[in-house]
């Protein structure tokens, strides 16, 4: 059984990746339904959240539906990650994650997210002082390195260990690697053969499908999986990996009538959540990935990426059912 804190999350939990514009509380309902063990909401700012920034105080919404469920947070400064750890603590989450893998500029540029790589005894002393300041669990993600040159990934598990983490996962790729190339388990897989490490470490990158899931879990030896980009527009990924699991058979692909209820589903949450202006324009990067891969969706979506009315998007959407009832996927 692998627990964080006094969480336990089954024996090989599937983890949903904070994702920012993606891991919203619509997004995550639907992971949710379909078998996600473990979720966080999309990274947030600490200097946003002390500073009562309206789009980073609503990432703290969470629902009990959700749960377990962490809160991640990025930021620099010792201080600045203290009060928003407390901040964090209020909306009474599973469990706090410090994002040191954001590979993006605007994020390493002021030495948070991946961009601490480059100051290990920062990024520990930062940790320590996060720890401290919390009754929450604290973990991580991160990645390997910031370049092939400072993979120090199994000194930093160790480390941020010992200053009392409950919990790590890791993207197999550097920061400079960002999102290209294959990522990298090897150096998980080594981590988890390490006699001194004692708490679950998740691996992050490339997972797929359920074959996958099982040959990285089996080669690797992790605690757990952790998915990111191919939970995007596929919910279904995770009751996959479980059923593959299970029976070693691979699930047909989700129907149309699947697609379009999910689609329907996050719409509506959105504009719940967000308003109907946000709502709309937020869900338009959605679209493309719930009926990627069928012909000549074209038309459809572009009134679905350009529609500001409500009505008409749910017609559009009952109208590509309606048209790709007898399509089969592959």
């Amino acid at each position: 059984m692998v627990k964080i804190g006094k969480t336990e999350l089954g024996e090989f939990p599937l983890l949903l990746a904070p994702m920012e514009d993606v891991s919203d509380p619509p997004f995550r309902a639907l992971c949710k339904q379909q078998g996600c063990d473990m979720m966080y909401t999309e990274f947030i700012s600490v200097e946003g959240l002390i500073r009562d920034a309206t789009k980073s105080v609503q990432k703290l919404d969470i629902y009990d539906d959700e749960r377990p469920i962490g809160i991640q947070i990025f930021g620099a400064e010792l201080d600045s990650m203290a009060r928003a750890a407390a901040i964090v603590e209020e909306a009474e989450p599973e469990l706090l994650d410090i994002n040191f893998g954001c590979p993006v500029k605007k994020v390493t540029c002021k030495m948070a997210g991946a961009g601490i790589l480059q100051d290990i005894d920062k990024m520990v002393k930062l940790t320590d002082h996060i720890v401290k300041s919390t009754n929450l669990p604290v973990t991580v993600k991160t990645r390997l390195g910031w370049d092939d040159n400072t993979k120090f990934i199994e000194e930093v598990a160790e480390r941020l260990q010992d200053v009392g983490i409950k919990a790590l996962s890791i993207h197999g790729r550097t920061r400079k690697q960002m999102y290209k190339g294959e990522a990298d388990w090897s150096l998980i897989g080594k981590i988890k053969e390490n006699p001194r490490v004692h708490i679950p470490i998740f691996g992050n990158g490339d997972i797929d499908s359920g074959p996958k899931a099982l040959e990285y879990k089996n080669r690797y030896g992790v605690d757990g999986i952790m998915i990111g980009r191919a939970s995007i527009g596929n919910p279904w990924i995770f009751r996959e990996i479980k059923h593959y699991f299970k029976t070693g058979e691979e699930l047909a692909p989700p129907t149309i009538d699947e697609r379009v209820d999910a689609a329907k589903q996050h719409l509506k949450k959105s504009l719940e959540w967000k308003g109907e202006v946000l709502g709309i324009l937020e869900m338009r990067r959605h679209y493309t990935n719930y009926f990627r891969g069928y012909p000549h969706i074209k038309p459809f979506r572009a009134v679905l990426v350009t529609s500001h009315d409500i009505n008409e998007l749910e017609d559009t959407l009952e109208t590509i059912r309606e048209r790709y009832a007898d399509h089969v996927t592959v």
